[in-house]
């Protein structure tokens, strides 16, 4: 146990991530006294108070990957790099997957402004955290509708047109019953924590639960859990084993590119410099770990729907956020 700690310290990935995350907490700690962005779901929570919510949120990755680690320790480990093409096509298409979610976070930010106030990014606006600003059912189309397609429908059939298979892209199960017992365990565990923690969803009555738990789902489903699984799990985590041949870091990398994919959430600020490192760094509190578990769910078992069943619509899109679908859509 103690050669293995020692071994994962000893990565350049792992080293990095210590470091950032280490001088990230000494940054908010000692230069913040309070936070700008607009939280209605954490009104006047401290600074000390935020911290401890982050690392309690990390802690629980951790649990949440041992767990997996646990569920899956008899299957076959699966080789995803092996579905990734050879080393030269695969640094390009890196390159150019990088690129195209560089400008497609670009254009999100633009057509956001064009469509409603707020950019489009990979969680609708007022999305876990809530936001004092309304939400309009067109800024939720709009929403739905550009990352379905830009995430999720045009990368999928450009590669599949490039000859990749759907094993290839993760979409298939190479063990049906474990992925399901894997998905059942992970959503009761993160069901638990989710609710432990926030309560609207008890707030509304029978109808809206009726109406909204379903409606919440499908845009979710397809406007950030899809979106998520085909860009991120799917095309860039065999890449990204190809490229470093390591697990370890694919998953930090997995986790880096969901965070990133954020980038423009309706909280963020960047009118400062001040504003944009607590951008960054929350950002890098709020998802770069729960990427690192899609990732880690999607090595252990190939599949990359797994993460999506366990780990994102249900929990915690429909839990957290039917009584922001309830309010947007005004459901009685």
């Amino acid at each position: 146990m103690r050669a293995s700690m020692l071994a994962l310290l000893r990565l350049r990935s792992v080293q990095i991530v210590i470091v950032v995350w280490v001088a990230s907490v000494a940054f908010v700690a000692l230069s913040v006294q309070m936070l700008p962005f607009d939280w209605p779901a954490m009104p006047n929570m401290s600074i000390g108070f935020q911290l401890i919510s982050a690392h309690i949120q990390m802690l629980w990755v951790f649990l949440l990957i041992g767990v997996t680690l646990l569920v899956t320790r008899r299957r076959a480990v699966i080789d995803l790099s092996a579905r990734a093409p050879a080393s030269a096509v695969n640094r390009a298409e890196l390159f150019f997957l990088v690129a195209y979610a560089v400008l497609a976070q670009l254009v999100g930010l633009g057509l956001g402004r064009v469509f409603g106030v707020f950019p489009i990014s990979f969680h609708l606006p007022g999305t876990v955290f809530g936001i004092t600003a309304p939400v309009s059912p067109t800024d939720v189309y709009a929403w739905v509708a550009y990352n379905f397609v830009v995430y999720a429908l045009i990368p999928y059939v450009a590669f599949r047109a490039r000859g990749y298979s759907n094993q290839a892209l993760n979409l298939t199960s190479a063990d049906r019953r474990g992925d399901l017992l894997l998905i059942v365990v992970i959503l009761v565990l993160e069901s638990a924590f989710e609710l432990a923690f926030a309560h609207g969803i008890f707030k509304l009555d029978g109808r809206q639960l009726l109406v909204g738990a379903p409606a919440t789902l499908l845009i979710y489903f397809l406007g950030t859990s899809l979106p998520t699984m085909v860009f991120i799990y799917a095309i860039l985590l065999p890449r990204y084993m190809k490229l470093t041949g390591s697990v370890v870091t694919t998953a930090i990398l997995g986790g880096v590119t969901y965070a990133a994919l954020h980038f423009f959430e309706a909280w963020t600020l960047w009118n400062s410099s001040t504003s944009i490192a607590l951008s960054l760094i929350f950002l890098m509190f709020q998802y770069f770990g729960p990427g690192m578990v899609k990732s880690v769910l999607t090595i252990r078992t190939g599949n990359a729907w797994v993460h999506l069943w366990s780990y994102h619509s249900v929990a915690p899109h429909v839990l957290l956020d039917t009584p922001l679908i309830v309010k947007i859509f005004r459901i009685p």
